[in-house]
C-alpha cells in the first residue's frame, strides 16, 4: 500500500486560531537522517512517539511518500539521543475550518516567532476554506521544512 502525504503549508497572519482550536499539544522531535531523499524523523507527542521516514517531494512540493510507526515515548527518547543537532520544539494546535483541519505550529527555540500552518488534503488540487488568519503559501519552500529549520533556524534568517 502506497503512503503519500498531501499538504499544503502557510505562514500564519494572526493569533485568532487559537480560539477555534480543538487541540493542543506540545511536539519534541529530532532527525536521525535530512537527506531530502528519505528524511528519518523521531517525535514526541505529550505521552505518544512516533518514528517516521519521508521521501522526496514532487516539483510543487505538495506531495511525498511518509511512512510512520507508534513508538513508545521510552523509544522516541532513546532514539531522539541518536539524533542530529537541532533539535525542534513547537506548540501544534489543531483547528478545524470547513471539513478540514489545519494544523499550526508555533515554534519554540531558536524558530521562536514562526508560525506555520500545514492542511492534509486527499488530492493536490483538493479546494478547502481559508481562514482569516492564513496567511501566504510557502508550500513547497524548502527553508520552511522542519529538517531544514533543525539546521538553520529562523531567528538565524
Amino acid at each position: 500500500m502506497e503512503h503519500l502525504e498531501i499538504e499544503r503549508k502557510f505562514l500564519v497572519r494572526s493569533t485568532a486560531y487559537r480560539e477555534a482550536a480543538s487541540a493542543k499539544t506540545r511536539i519534541v522531535q529530532g532527525f536521525l537522517n535530512r537527506d531530502p531523499e528519505r528524511v528519518v524523523r523521531v517525535r514526541r507527542l505529550d505521552d505518544k512517539g512516533f518514528l517516521t521516514v519521508k521521501g522526496p517531494s514532487n516539483d510543487s512540493g505538495t506531495t511525498r511518500f511518509e511512512w510512520e510507526l507508534e513508538l513508545s515515548v521510552q523509544e522516541a527518547n532513546n532514539l531522539m539521543d541518536l539524533c542530529e543537532r537541532g533539535i525542534l520544539e513547537k506548540i501544534r494546535y489543531t483547528v478545524p475550518v470547513g471539513r478540514h483541519h489545519f494544523e499550526v505550529d508555533e515554534f519554540l527555540g531558536e524558530n521562536k516567532g514562526l508560525v506555520v500552518a500545514e492542511l492534509e488534503l486527499e488530492h493536490e488540487d483538493e479546494p478547502f476554506e481559508s481562514p482569516s488568519w492564513l496567511g501566504e503559501e510557502v508550500t513547497g519552500q524548502v527553508k520552511y521544512y522542519n529538517s531544514n529549520l533543525s539546521q538553520k533556524p529562523f531567528l538565524e534568517w
